[in-house]
């Protein structure tokens, strides 16, 4: 069985910045892609930024330029630098894995920007 354990959510004021940490645990040989996605309060969830195991990135339109995805292999560990936040930056993100071809979810982690 696979977990993933989201960490570093919280409250910030518009224009400041925060980071989030996703460890991959459980019996894992290899991990594919991994990513953050994000779900507002009544809207549906949406994709922010995504990790190739090689390294390469995607990002929704609305966070480029502001937030940075980045992994560790050898920690099973996923990333996400999040700078200039906004009130719309408000939302549960959550970490996903790509694990030996299944998608796993973490629980969440709440990010509030106010205004």
């Amino acid at each position: 069985q696979v977990r993933l354990v989201e960490s570093g959510g919280g409250l910030v004021q518009a224009g400041g910045s925060l980071g989030l940490s996703c460890t991959a645990s459980g019996s894992i040989f290899s991990i594919n892609a991994m990513g953050w996605y994000r779900q507002a309060p009544g809207k549906q969830r949406e994709l922010a930024a995504t990790i190739s195991s090689g390294g390469t990135t995607n990002y929704a339109n609305s966070v480029k330029g502001r937030f940075t995805i980045s992994r560790d292999n050898a920690g099973n560990t996923v990333y996400l630098q999040m700078n200039n936040l906004k009130p719309a930056d408000t939302a549960v993100y959550y970490c996903a894995a790509d694990v030996h071809g299944l998608d796993y979810w973490g629980r969440g982690t709440q990010v509030t920007v106010s205004s």
